[in-house]
């Protein structure tokens, strides 16, 4: 088959790899239709690298159509048509009972210390294949898969893949009060969605992004915007449109890569240029995040205010003002998306006539698998409108 694989620092490329197979009683295999571009990959394109190796299928945001059921599988059959989370959980283990399958016990990457496998990133979360390819092995299929109706494109439900769980928990666990006003830091995907769903929700929602594009999206939404290469400072126009306290919620939809970010931007350049042991040893013990969005919401959010984390991050010692963190009493909430705790609210949005969120319209970009390399660079370069890709083998 086809896929997306990882040869290097700004280096996939398309290559003709082994189809996958069924190897556990409780896998399926599909037929990929749809695979997004996430903003997450864009750190495995960069930053990352050092925990990739040459050779790894990419994607974690794949819909399509089953091919092959294990033995033990018996709610599935082939035919069905089905979105694969990103996380890969078992959903019986004390932490799925949770909600939390992010951290599932079952498939916890432990030799890492990290929580629950993904597809298609790193050796950190367990190096399972990716699903930008034509086909794709997903184990724990008895509880991952979300079944969806035939009928409706692509567009209305490969987003439960990532980008609406993602955008959905980052609104949870931002706690916006009634009548209350949400900052958005970024409109890239996860930020762009997070919007929507908050006036979906009725409130009252600040953007903020440096994109042309992204913020006029947001803006034909009825999105207040905030260009940070207009504004000398960015919190004290926020504080301008609260009555000078600052937003009651703030969301970080940016993460490592921020812009503004000297010292972390050189931390991450330096270790393009080490050799991948010392590259991972780097990052795992030192401050390699460009923290300026992190920084802008602890300055923008009011005091008592709630910061919700959904941009990665991916440094071990990097700085925080505490003492602005504790004096303002913010309370501040992070993690990967449990895509399956929030499908349940989500997918009724999905299923009506009506498009509520706008994903019917959200991809800016519709393109063949081979295309992925030139989608990767314009994508990280944030040329060409590129806002969402979404790969169709």
């Amino acid at each position: 088959m086809k896929a997306v694989v990882w040869h290097g620092k700004r280096d996939v490329r398309v290559d003709t790899v082994p189809d996958p197979v069924v190897q556990e009683p409780n896998d399926i295999v599909i037929r990929v239709t749809s695979s997004g571009i996430c903003g997450s990959d864009l750190h495995l394109y960069e930053v990352l690298g050092p925990f990739m190796s040459e050779g790894d299928i990419l994607g974690h945001e794949p819909m399509g159509v089953v091919e092959e059921v294990g033995a033990d599988i018996t709610h599935l059959r082939s035919g069905d048509r089905v979105v694969i989370p990103f996380n890969i959980s078992c959903g019986h283990c004390l932490m799925c009972a949770q909600g939390l399958m992010t951290q599932c016990e079952t498939t916890q990457v432990r030799a890492e210390g990290k929580g629950a496998a993904l597809f298609g990133y790193t050796k950190l979360y367990g190096q399972i294949p990716g699903g930008q390819a034509e086909y794709l092995r997903v184990p724990q299929a008895q509880f991952g898969p979300i079944k969806v109706p035939d009928g409706p494109s692509d567009d209305r439900f490969v987003y439960l893949s990532d980008v609406l769980p993602t955008a959905w928990q980052a609104l949870e666990y931002a706690a916006v009060p009634d009548g209350g006003t949400l900052a958005v830091l970024g409109l890239g995907p996860i930020g762009d969605m997070a919007t929507r769903i908050a006036r979906h929700r009725g409130m009252r929602v600040i953007g903020v992004d440096l994109v042309p594009e992204r913020l006029e999206r947001a803006r034909a939404n009825g999105v207040e915007v905030i260009d940070l290469t207009q504004v000398d400072d960015v919190a004290d126009a926020i504080r301008d449109l609260t009555d000078g306290r600052g937003a009651d919620s703030v969301i970080d939809a940016v993460g490592m890569e921020a812009h503004g970010s000297p010292v972390g931007k050189l931390a991450q350049t330096v270790t393009g240029f080490l050799p991948d042991v010392v590259a991972t040893k780097l990052i795992e013990k030192a401050g390699v995040d460009r923290l300026a969005a992190l920084h802008l919401a602890i300055d923008a959010v009011r005091r008592g205010g709630t910061i919700s984390l959904s941009g990665v991050y991916g440094g071990t010692a990097d700085p925080l003002p505490m003492m602005v963190l504790f004096d303002k009493q913010i309370q501040l909430r992070m993690g990967q998306a449990n895509v399956k705790r929030w499908v349940p609210q989500i997918l009724p949005l999905l299923t009506g006539d009506a498009d509520p969120l706008g994903v019917e319209s959200f991809a800016t970009h519709r393109l063949p698998l081979e295309a992925a390399p030139g989608a990767y660079q314009r994508f990280q370069e944030k040329k060409e409108g590129v806002v969402k890709v979404l790969l169709q083998p």
